[in-house]
């Protein structure tokens, strides 16, 4: 087996998800979320996540941007916080995420190698093209695939099916990235090569498919991409 493709989830795992919510609490005039900060990042995020599924599983789907601002009023207002200027920051502001700092060099590497590199996320098309663009990005990624193509959202087989489609590769020539244990335990139980991206230790999900790979951020993706 060869790895010819390296793809990518986005929000976590290329783009760092806390930085809105950092970001808006450095600002002045921030006082509301100074100290609480990391409560606002990870109910939205949490939210975000669990939105998704449920409308993958319901049938309701509707874009990323929708269901973003859904999570973030929900976190906002568990916070007991109800200021429309700090919503309109923070939204601002995840429009723009950064990178996490070995992100740019890696994906240099897999393209100095001759990989082929993209994004298969469940962000919208306009969020995930703000995003790339705010890194610089473009010239690092092959392509960028949202799963606003099949209507649906990760971890749905139809997703990972946008792989083989753009690429022309077979399953086990993918190593697919993600930062969400359960992404890459299931595109493990779809046939690609997996790492999951563990920058907090969190434990393994409790799934019938776990990662092939464990790391603790992206530094060693090339190796992993060249000795498969």
């Amino acid at each position: 087996m060869t790895i010819t493709t390296c793809i990518f989830d986005a929000y976590g795992t290329l783009f760092d998800v806390t930085a809105a919510a950092r970001e808006a609490a450095a600002e002045p005039g921030a006082e509301a979320i100074r100290d609480i900060w990391p409560k606002i990042a990870s109910d939205w995020r949490l939210k975000q996540l669990e939105y998704s599924w449920l409308r993958a599983v319901t049938g309701a789907h509707t874009d990323f941007w929708k269901v973003t601002q859904d999570g973030l009023d929900w976190a906002m207002e568990a916070s007991n916080l109800s200021d429309p200027g700090l919503r309109e920051r923070l939204l601002a502001l995840y429009w723009e995420l950064s990178a996490y700092p070995e992100v740019p060099e890696m994906l240099s590497q897999l393209k100095q190698m001759g990989k082929n590199t993209a994004i298969l996320s469940n962000g919208s098309p306009d969020m995930l093209s703000g995003a790339v663009t705010s890194a610089d990005l473009e010239d690092l990624l092959d392509d960028v695939l949202s799963v606003e193509s099949v209507g649906v959202f990760k971890p749905h087989a139809s997703v990972y099916d946008l792989v083989e489609a753009r690429f022309g590769c077979a399953r086990d020539e993918v190593l697919f990235v993600s930062s969400n244990g359960w992404d890459a335990g299931c595109a493990t139980g779809y046939g690609f090569t997996t790492a999951w991206v563990n920058r907090t230790s969190a434990p393994v999900d409790r799934l019938p498919w776990t990662p092939a790979h464990v790391l603790s951020d992206l530094t060693t993706i090339p190796d992993l991409a060249g000795r498969a």
